[in-house]
């Protein structure tokens, strides 16, 4: 456990720069309305571990590495014949960052894995819930520097959801949007 005096860079960053750009954005009257990311979750869906028990294994394995969290283990919850799915099964991988390993996550995502992705102009501004939340697919795990490339045995998306305190969409977005997501459409206000 990392002690509270390497706090991460985004966190100070949020309190110093963040909150007094929200408070005057919205009009504000307290600290206290001013969004805030609550968690990110990582969910890596393995359709193929029907067939190969060792695919949950490695995507775990994966999301470790990217995360530096042990992922948990999702079972089907119920049987499907046409996919050979049967109640119980492993068929899906999931961490939950919050605080310190959440601040260190977003960072990474943001300046160095993000970069990566193949003819990337900025990530979809059509995520929203409606709520405040955001989510989004990747397509290739590789875009993750942790991830080495000659162990991999096949190219795997995940999706990652941003759950805040935001009351809305427009908030929600402005809120991301100063943690440095590089949204497409930057002059469009949702």
């Amino acid at each position: 456990m990392m002690s509270t005096e390497t706090s991460p860079r985004l966190k100070g960053y949020y309190n110093e720069t963040i909150v007094p750009a929200l408070m005057k954005q919205f009009n504000y009257s307290s600290v206290m309305q001013v969004p805030k990311l609550l968690k990110i979750t990582i969910n890596q869906t393995v359709g193929d571990a029907v067939n190969d028990k060792k695919l949950i294994d490695n995507a775990a394995e994966e999301l470790t590495l990217i995360t530096g969290q042990k992922p948990s283990v999702i079972l089907a919850k119920r049987s499907v014949s046409n996919f050979k799915l049967r109640e119980g099964m492993p068929i899906a991988v999931k961490v939950t960052l919050r605080k310190v390993m959440m601040y260190e996550f977003l960072e990474r995502f943001v300046s160095v894995a993000l970069p990566r992705v193949r003819d990337f102009r900025g990530i979809n501004d059509k995520g929203f819930d409606g709520r405040g939340n955001y989510s989004l697919g990747i397509k290739e795990q590789i875009i993750f520097p942790e991830i080495n490339l000659d162990k991999i045995n096949r190219i795997m998306g995940m999706d990652i959801s941003f759950v805040t305190t935001a009351k809305t969409d427009a908030e929600a977005l402005a809120l991301l949007k100063a943690f440095g997501l590089p949204f497409k459409n930057q002059n469009k206000n949702n």
